[in-house]
């Protein structure tokens, strides 16, 4: 389906369409989305992610808060996300301030996930150097004994993040890279949107 975007006045609601047109025509995981921080120093670092879900009018994403993007967003609570839709020839980045998720809701989802993910969580020192990987099989065996029975409880240093955005482009290719642009600014309680060059 094609959009008209310039009768679209909520980027909520356009990313919305977009996505679930992305959940049926992308092959591989249409929640992958990089996410962009600054460490200490100013220096940016990028990875992918996954989007879980849309709410309170942000992006939530989760992860160990010891690990790198984890401390960044800790001492830096702003950030950028990208989504990219190869199949569908559109992506959509956004920045704004980041806030951690409450406990309810790291619980909430952690108890969703697979028990062997919950498992690795506990197992994964992430972002900090690995002896060997027969070192975290070791440790993922001792957590799997430790959580034999039972439920796996959430460790406290793993939880979730908001990203609530001031900015959201959308992109869609164009031919002769004649490419459609627009882009939503938060303006109070509402948007302003404006169309940009290619």
């Amino acid at each position: 389906m094609d959009h008209d975007l310039d009768s679209i006045a909520d980027p909520f609601r356009l990313f919305a369409e977009w996505f679930d047109e992305a959940k049926s025509a992308e092959p591989n995981d249409p929640t992958a989305m990089t996410l962009a921080t600054v460490d200490a120093d100013g220096m940016p670092n990028v990875r992918m992610v996954l989007l879980k879900g849309v709410e309170d009018g942000g992006f939530v994403f989760f992860t160990n808060l010891e690990s790198n993007k984890g401390r960044e967003l800790l001492a830096n609570p702003k950030a950028a996300l990208g989504f990219h839709w190869k199949s569908l020839r559109r992506q959509i980045r956004m920045r704004g301030p980041v806030e951690q998720v409450d406990k309810e809701a790291a619980d909430a989802y952690f108890s969703t996930r697979p028990r062997g993910s919950r498992i690795g969580a506990w197992a994964s020192k992430q972002s900090r150097p690995l002896e060997s990987r027969f070192a975290l099989e070791k440790a993922v065996a001792s957590y799997a004994a430790k959580f034999a029975v039972g439920e796996v409880p959430r460790p406290d240093y793993w939880s979730g993040f908001r990203l609530t955005p001031v900015e959201i482009e959308f992109w869609k290719d164009g031919k002769f890279r004649l490419h459609d642009r627009i882009h939503f600014r938060r303006a109070g309680e509402g948007w302003e949107r404006a169309r940009l060059y290619p």
